[in-house]
């Protein structure tokens, strides 16, 4: 397949720029990816797709406060947006300025702070800090809104781009399909018996990167960092042993759920994933997936469509359209059951 099968018409207009007043206020598309059947419902009535029994899978990752606005010696403007802290002092960023950044340039940042550029790292910037970065960035970092927020940051960003459930920071954009949750629904959720596990995947800003090239197989995805523990993998042969399902909450738990089980069977892990999802791939560990709608022609919409069909997943996007449901990660979810085909055998099964 090309990237040019995963376009799809999207009016601007449905770019949710802000988030509803409530997070659970949001429409959810259900899709049945054996029949192609769409639904539409309130994220209110998740807990009556879900059966007792099911394991939710939730990415605990905190989006840091990863934007700053800086100037170079020559007084230029430029921006930093944070990839991933690699050192106490040192971190790997996109780097924004009118003329590019050599080794050496310094970028004087809020707070009297001050920064230079040691190396390239591909399409990041290696940079070297006076100070502690971890602690710099919570202190002087704004919230980093992908780009198709057409706003500046305001502090609500804060709290809503911001799972609640959030408790390892790291990530520099939010795992979006998470927002929807409040506490009441995950309360909801306990009392109807489906129960719950997490996993860290720190989401890193080459998620908004486009692919370069039609060829979906020269494609390579950044690596970012992911754990998932023992307690997770426990969790999910639990739930195969009592005949539930296995729900990813986003495209990163299906990635980092399937990358720990390429081996043929689920195993903690703890290091780096690239993997990329994409029609032709199967699926060992996932049942089901909530998701927010993705951008056309992204990597996760490719993700969606070979777990649901790409046919499938572009008419039920066409159904999104019309019936004009908010896009993208202040937007509205979707509920996706596989089509059997894609499924591997899971665990204890031949």
């Amino acid at each position: 397949m090309r990237r040019a099968d995963f376009f799809y018409e999207l009016p601007p207009e449905l770019i949710a720029q802000e988030p509803l007043p409530e997070r659970g206020a949001s429409w959810l598309l259900a899709l049945d990816g054996a029949t192609g059947g769409i639904t539409d419902l309130r994220f209110g009535d998740l807990p009556g797709l879900l059966r007792p029994g099911d394991l939710l899978v939730l990415n605990d990752t905190q989006v840091l406060p990863a934007r700053l606005a800086g100037r170079k010696d020559s007084g230029g403007a430029c921006e930093l947006l944070l990839e991933r802290i690699i050192a106490p002092r040192r971190f790997l960023a996109q780097a924004r300025a009118s003329k590019g950044f050599r080794p050496g340039a310094a970028v004087h940042l809020p707070g009297g702070a001050r920064a230079v550029m040691q190396a390239r790292r591909g399409e990041f910037h290696e940079f070297e800090l006076d100070r502690d970065a971890a602690a710099y960035f919570a202190a002087h970092g704004s919230v980093p809104l992908p780009p198709y927020i057409a706003r500046p940051a305001e502090e609500a960003d804060r709290e809503r781009y911001q799972t609640v459930y959030a408790r390892s920071p790291g990530a520099v954009a939010a795992p979006t399909a998470g927002l929807h949750f409040d506490q009441a629904m995950l309360a909801r959720l306990a009392a109807h018996g489906v129960t719950r596990a997490s996993l860290t995947l720190h989401v890193g800003a080459g998620t908004f990167q486009p692919l370069r090239s039609d060829d979906l197989t020269s494609h390579r995805l950044h690596r970012e960092r992911c754990i998932v523990p023992a307690a997770a993998v426990a969790a999910v042969a639990a739930t195969r042993a009592r005949g539930g399902r296995v729900v990813a909450v986003g495209t990163t738990v299906v990635r980092a759920l399937e990358a720990a089980a390429r081996g043929g069977t689920l195993q903690p892990a703890d290091g780096e994933v690239d993997l990329f999802i994409h029609p032709g791939c199967r699926f060992r560990v996932v049942d089901a997936l909530l998701t927010n709608f993705h951008l056309p022609e992204s990597t996760l919409l490719m993700l969606v469509a070979a777990f649901a069909g790409r046919e499938r997943v572009l008419a039920a996007y066409a159904h999104a359209v019309a019936a004009r449901y908010r896009f993208f990660s202040y937007g509205d979810a979707m509920f996706v059951t596989p089509d059997p085909s894609v499924l591997l055998p899971r665990d204890g099964e031949p």
